[in-house]
């Protein structure tokens, strides 16, 4: 770089005077050895600390409260299924809460009753079954020995069986564990109270709920509010209200094999039936039949056949009959998507997700079918499953029919029925 006037005359300067030059400032934007840092930077890392702390913070108190929010959104959703009962009977001139108090009291006095009925009967059975068990170990060692040429003994397995150390550890974990049993059922009993006051409340309080909500939101977004409540209503309640259909249709069909099957305890039978089937998705079928096979064993190994047969036929009628005309006006969603939803909804949150997981979609799905825009569907073949059928003459037969006709002009032969050079003509 060429120096300047005043460079060369600060030089010549120095020169005479024997000092060095002063050294030029330093650019503004190169910060010195005592420069200070810029002032948002303090700032920017407070803030960046405190949203990395409110983060975990929101992470710890999200994780200590699942319980709470799970119990919460089951609440709601039991609030939504009871709804329907609840508005018609405050349209009566009944007070909300009133009503909400005797459709909770008639849903815990159908519950009390069918789990001690199924109690009853399950005790029944199992003291039958204990008093039978000699008989069928007996029956079971008779044939082992007739068929593998062995010489067992009942005495001999029951002391075995209580000389074990298996049996002697279960009984020092069953033991040790009735503590633990006993806090799952009072954590159990606790969780359905909180269930309960909860839903009492959204079911009570569902207009003053619905006001607070639409409050703090415009008047277009309040319309879309209550809509979606309208809709979540609706098909929470038809999902609920097909269910108890397929469940009645259920123990019914159940309840005539299992009394013309003469197997005890049929009405509990058929209500187990109906209710475990319908209302847990995807395995409730099975565990649904097992009880019925269980107990029409202890009268007849074969009627256990029977029960099972009876089972899987049921199933398919009930999948592909039955099901399509119950919920085509309820929760029309395709099965595909039900039992990925069912899958989901357990993967998130377990039994709870898989219970809820079909209305929620419903609900999702009839609140955006609003805002999807259709058009009509061409009436292509493609469609319909068909294959596209080109031109009279470009298909594939067409092509076979002009090939065989230049067949004889190329081969000088003749085609069928026809005359060529060298035939008879006949």
């Amino acid at each position: 770089m060429a120096p300047t006037e005043e460079t060369g005359q600060a030089t010549r300067h120095a020169s005479t005077t024997g000092t060095t030059p002063p050294a030029p400032p330093p650019p503004r934007d190169t910060p010195g050895p005592g420069a200070r840092m810029p002032r948002w930077l303090p700032r920017a890392m407070v803030l960046a600390l405190s949203l990395v702390a409110v983060f975990q913070l929101g992470s710890w108190a999200f994780h200590q409260l699942t319980g709470l929010l799970i119990n919460i959104l089951i609440a709601f959703f039991l609030a939504l299924a009871i709804e329907p009962a609840v508005s018609w009977m405050a349209g009566r001139g009944l007070r909300r809460g009133l009503a909400t108090f005797l459709v909770f009291l008639a849903v815990l006095v159908a519950a009390a009753g069918f789990v001690t009925l199924l109690g009853s009967m399950l005790a029944g059975q199992i003291v039958k079954m204990v008093e039978d068990f000699p008989d069928y170990l007996d029956s079971v060692i008779n044939w082992v020995n007739s068929h593998f040429h062995t010489e067992l003994r009942r005495v001999d397995i029951q002391e075995g069986l209580l000389r074990s150390d298996w049996l002697r550890n279960y009984v020092q974990n069953s033991a040790t564990g009735v503590l633990d049993v006993s806090a799952q059922v009072l954590g159990g009993l606790f969780q359905m109270l909180t269930i309960f006051l909860f839903s009492f409340y959204f079911a009570a309080d569902g207009p003053r709920l619905r006001r607070a909500l639409c409050s703090v939101l415009p008047p277009a977004r309040q319309a879309e509010v209550l809509r979606a409540w309208e809709i979540a209503v609706d098909k929470t309640g038809g999902y609920l209200y097909s269910r108890g259909l397929m469940a009645l249709v259920s123990g019914i069909a159940h309840y005539i094999l299992l009394e013309f099957l003469e197997v005890p305890y049929a009405p509990a039978l058929a209500v187990w039936v109906g209710l475990v089937s319908q209302f847990i998705p995807t395995i409730g079928t099975y565990l649904a039949g097992a009880l019925p096979m269980l107990i029409a064993f202890t009268v007849n190994p074969w009627y256990a056949l029977w029960v099972l047969i009876f089972v899987v036929i049921y199933q398919q009628f009930e999948n592909y009959v039955l099901q399509p005309k119950l919920t085509s006006k309820t929760v029309d969603i395709h099965p595909a998507v039900a039992f990925g939803s069912v899958i989901a909804g357990t993967a998130l949150l377990g039994a709870v997700g898989a219970l809820i997981a079909i209305p929620a979609i419903a609900t999702l799905q009839a609140f955006l079918g609003a805002y999807v825009k259709r058009y009509d569907v061409t009436d292509d073949p493609r469609v319909h499953g068909r294959r596209a059928r080109g031109p009279v003459g470009t298909g594939g037969p067409s092509r076979l029919r002009r090939l065989w006709a230049r067949r004889p002009e190329a081969g000088g032969t003749s085609g069928p029925g026809g005359a060529g050079p060298g035939g008879d003509g006949s």
